[in-house]
């Protein structure tokens, strides 16, 4: 066959110029990055864009611009990023697996992945197929687990259906929690109150909260403790009604620190718990209470438990390819046999 038989153009052309800039991105970033995503040449100006390749992957790239402009349009023109591309991406190429035609909206609209509202951040969708289940399991189950490596969204995701579940009036507080291990640091004493103590170990949840609420109703939450920072250590002897309370970190837990959290579950409360279980900092000979927590509690009803991979990391592409470097050294590590260190032979110096 004529390979000039299998090359396929497309052209697009969108009602309002603004946000379709704001689909190309600046200076055609997002166009940019969906050439090399999918193996196509694209051309764009103004709002028109021309698409060229096989067949299948430009009507695929048809479908991913017509979802983006969709997405920016109904977002009240707010700017699109690379990851929000890969993100759509996914979402059109997954459609048909992850939402059979008996599944599909009446109205004949696509589905699209789940997402979460907050009033400062607006729709956040998910990103990718995992993302999608997290959402889902949070809404559905009182208590969640969800495990895999930095930059997958565990703890933003969850940050962000906490403050949305605050914002409908289904939660009073939102209680923050994360066990006080370094990693692999020594930090000694640290001055201040216990919340001045804490708050290093709990900055990425900071940095979530500001991302889903405005600072002034941070600041006036933690005030009034509708947000509450619990060292885990004081959560014994608790039962926490009418909460979100999240777990971060959670792979540094001991197994006796992790059955008493997740007792302190009350009526009308919610728990999520996340970790990344290769990046346990615990002392040599303690057993991971996260690890140990999703074998017993495989299984029982109203808990779900959502596993990332590498491929799921959603942070900057090159975060994705050092997780699955490591990932690769460590499986290589575990299957060579020889891989173990050699006996210190000798006196002691």
């Amino acid at each position: 066959m004529d390979g000039l038989s299998e090359t396929a153009e497309i052209a697009l052309t969108f009602d309002d110029n603004r946000l379709a800039s704001l689909v190309f991105g600046q200076y055609d970033q997002n166009v940019a990055h969906l050439e090399r995503r999918l193996g196509v040449v694209a051309t764009a100006l103004g709002n028109h864009v021309v698409v060229k390749g096989t067949p299948e992957v430009t009507e695929r790239a048809r479908l991913v611009l017509e979802m983006l402009y969709a997405r920016v349009r109904d977002g009240g023109g707010t700017p699109l990023t690379v990851g929000d591309v890969d993100g759509v991406i996914q979402e059109a190429s997954l459609q048909g697996n992850l939402f059979p035609a008996a599944e599909a909206p009446a109205n004949g609209e696509r589905a699209q992945f789940e997402q979460i509202a907050t009033r400062r951040r607006g729709a956040v969708r998910a990103r990718n197929a995992a993302q999608d289940a997290y959402i889902k399991a949070l809404r559905a189950n009182e208590l969640v687990f969800a495990e895999g490596p930095a930059g997958t969204g565990k703890t933003w995701l969850a940050v962000g259906h906490a403050v949305s579940l605050l914002e409908q009036g289904h939660a009073e507080r939102l209680i923050l929690s994360r066990p006080a291990v370094e990693a692999g640091e020594r930090l000694g004493f640290l001055p201040g109150d216990m919340r001045e103590k804490v708050d290093p170990y709990l900055r990425p949840i900071y940095d979530a909260l500001y991302d889903f609420m405005e600072a002034r109703h941070v600041d006036r939450g933690l005030q009034t403790g509708m947000i509450e920072i619990a060292p885990l250590a004081f959560m014994r002897g608790r039962t926490l009604t009418n909460a979100v309370v999240l777990l971060d970190e959670a792979q540094n837990t001991t197994s006796m620190q992790m059955k008493m959290f997740l007792t302190r579950l009350g009526e009308n409360s919610r728990m999520i718990v996340t970790g990344d279980p290769s990046q346990i900092d615990l002392l040599p000979g303690q057993k991971s209470g996260l690890v140990e927590a999703v074998r017993i509690l495989d299984g029982v009803e109203g808990i779900g438990r959502v596993t990332f991979r590498d491929v799921d990391v959603v942070r900057h592409d090159l975060v994705r390819r050092i997780v699955t470097a490591y990932e690769a050294d460590a499986q290589e590590t575990r299957e060579r046999p020889d891989a173990r260190p050699a006996p210190r032979r000798g006196p002691l110096p």
